[in-house]
């Protein structure tokens, strides 16, 4: 391991993180049919004890610039509404489909970091916004009744809360918050904020969903850090691409668990949006496709 290169690294972890997720939204749909934010605050209070625990070890806290708060607390809002929104449209749609919807999320991100952060998007990033959208279409497959494929609606919604999540992560991360703090704060604020709802609604679950669920918890914990350390080791741009292969252990799952197999439509989307991912990261492919590069001036490329 030693041998190779950061960006290789980083790659290596956006694939491992990519399964880790990918884990998790098997072992949801395996846990059948549970409320969507009993599911949710199983996923969160494993991530929490997790994040606690290496928050305590590193002595990370809150940095005390109280500009943070709110970023803070909305970053936690939206990330929990992202996940509660995911797992119902994983109980309502083939895995892979659900997770491709999901992963809409950073395009979303471009367009709120636009919006928040001032952060002006270069051409690139507008086409690849717009692509997306396409491809996304494509998954929703929208008809005259496109107000009844609820799980297609709100795995959209789930990626447009988790954009917003994590523009607002950026803010906080640029005010000096840790990492680790931030993660913690967002899972406890989650499952302190859903406890009274799946008190309220809760439903007696066997010992096979209740292993399935802690299951869950700790593949999303792992793709959580997974993602983290892919950054901390090479710029998004390098390798945000790779966070994609999630549709494709999805797909696999999926075919393997519930013999699902995604129509000619669906998989239209998925490449698509792959392609519109490698856009926005500049991915170059080898061999003789210079048009394929498209890069933008030094200025917006190192931000």
């Amino acid at each position: 391991m030693k041998s190779l290169s950061p960006k290789t690294k980083g790659a290596l972890a956006m694939i491992f993180s990519a399964f880790c997720f990918a884990g998790m939204n098997l072992a949801v749909s395996l846990a059948g049919d549970l409320p969507s934010i009993q599911k949710a605050i199983f996923r969160n209070s494993v991530a929490f004890l997790v994040s606690g625990f290496i928050c305590l070890k590193k002595g990370a806290k809150f940095s005390g610039n109280k500009k943070n708060l709110l970023p803070l607390v909305g970053r936690a809002t939206c990330g929990t509404l992202g996940i509660v929104c995911n797992f119902y449209a994983i109980d309502r749609l083939f895995l892979s489909d659900a997770s491709m919807l999901n992963k809409m999320s950073p395009f979303f991100a471009v367009i709120f970091c636009a919006l928040i952060l001032k952060e002006r998007p270069y051409a690139r990033q507008i086409l690849a916004v717009c692509g997306a959208f396409l491809g996304c279409l494509f998954v929703i497959k929208p008809s005259m009744n496109i107000f009844g494929n609820s799980g297609a609606l709100v795995g959209l919604l789930g990626g447009f809360f988790a954009g917003l999540a994590y523009s607002l992560l950026r803010v906080c991360a640029k005010g000096g918050e840790r990492g680790e703090f931030i993660v913690m704060f967002f899972s406890l604020f989650s499952t302190v904020t859903l406890l009274p709802l799946v008190i309220m609604g809760f439903q007696p679950m066997s010992l096979k969903q209740l292993i399935l669920l802690i299951t869950a918890g700790i593949f999303a914990t792992g793709g959580q850090f997974g993602i983290t350390r892919a950054y901390s080791l090479a710029p998004p741009k390098e390798i945000a691409l790779f966070d994609y292969s999630i549709v494709i252990f999805a797909a696999i799952f999926g075919f393997i668990f519930f013999f699902q197999v995604p129509d000619i439509w669906s998989v239209l989307g998925y490449i698509i949006i792959f392609a519109m991912a490698a856009l926005d990261s500049g991915f170059k492919l080898p061999g003789k496709f210079p048009w394929i590069n498209l890069k933008s001036d030094k200025k917006n490329s190192d931000n």
